[in-house]
């Protein structure tokens, strides 16, 4: 039975699972839970809030291929327009948890998750019903850059059970990608007096869960802090040289003018979309 079939929708509410059934996704329920539950040490407030009144939105992506990228888009673009008019109350702002089986993905390591994850944008992008919007660029090294998808800018958080050190980053047993609309940190933390208090408070107690200073990449959205790396953060607290595997495929958008260089990649383009990286 499809998730279609058994929920209605493949955006499912959180009021809609169980965590005592015995099936995959029951399982990330659970998981969830044991993080999230009151009186938990999670850093982050917004989703111990979003957990406890029961807030978060998931999609759960059983395989991978081709029909389940179609669906997986189907339920962000539903997502979103749940999304567009947002009140600026937390109590309406609804996490999206997209969740992955593990017949899913085929990793081991972080690193593989991230290629994975970034696999899993790609295919995204190539499914937008909508143009890129014209305020955010095109090249994932730009501090205007964000993942877009149905017209709206996107934070993508890439968590997975691989990670050790950066344990605010493992959910648990399945590769998850936390997304939320863009602006909601900018509302909520952006780059005022107020904003840079929280986001020090929060990063204050990343370092004490994860027992490891808060990650170098974290930064401020359009302050210089580059975006995609915050996606997928690495175990060691190092610069980094690698390069974003995102390659702008929307011909809706801007001229090739704007676009940004991408030569002498379009083996590595091709392995990325497949998945092969």
């Amino acid at each position: 039975m499809s998730i279609e079939q058994y929920y209605g929708s493949t955006l499912i509410a959180q009021s809609s699972l169980s965590a005592s059934a015995d099936d995959w996704r029951s399982k990330v329920l659970y998981n969830l839970r044991k993080i999230l539950e009151s009186g938990s040490d999670f850093p982050c407030p917004f989703a111990r809030n979003a957990f406890k009144k029961d807030l978060l939105r998931f999609i759960f992506v059983e395989k991978n291929d081709d029909t389940s990228y179609r669906q997986l888009a189907k339920g962000l673009a539903e997502y979103v327009d749940l999304s567009r008019d947002w009140d600026g109350d937390l109590h309406t702002a609804y996490p999206l948890l997209v969740a992955f089986s593990t017949n899913a993905t085929v990793a081991q390591t972080v690193e593989e998750y991230h290629r994975f994850g970034w696999t899993v944008l790609q295919r995204l992008h190539e499914l937008d019903p909508l143009p890129w919007p014209d305020d955010v660029g095109l090249d994932p090294n730009s501090p205007s850059w964000s993942m877009c998808f149905n017209g709206m800018p996107l934070f993508c958080n890439m968590s997975n059970p691989a990670h050790r050190i950066r344990r605010t980053r493992n959910l648990g047993d399945h590769f998850i990608l936390v997304i939320n609309p863009r602006e909601r940190f900018d509302v909520v933390a952006g780059d005022t007096p107020a904003g840079r208090k929280l986001r020090k408070s929060i990063r204050s107690r990343i370092a004490t869960y994860d027992k490891a200073e808060h990650s170098r990449q974290l930064g401020i959205y359009g302050s210089g802090a580059v975006e995609w790396q915050q996606y997928g953060i690495i175990e060691d607290n190092t610069e980094r040289a690698d390069r974003c595997p995102f390659v702008f495929r929307n011909r809706d958008r801007a001229s090739s003018a704007h676009l940004p260089s991408t030569r002498g990649q379009a083996n590595e383009e091709t392995k990325v979309i497949d998945g092969t990286v």
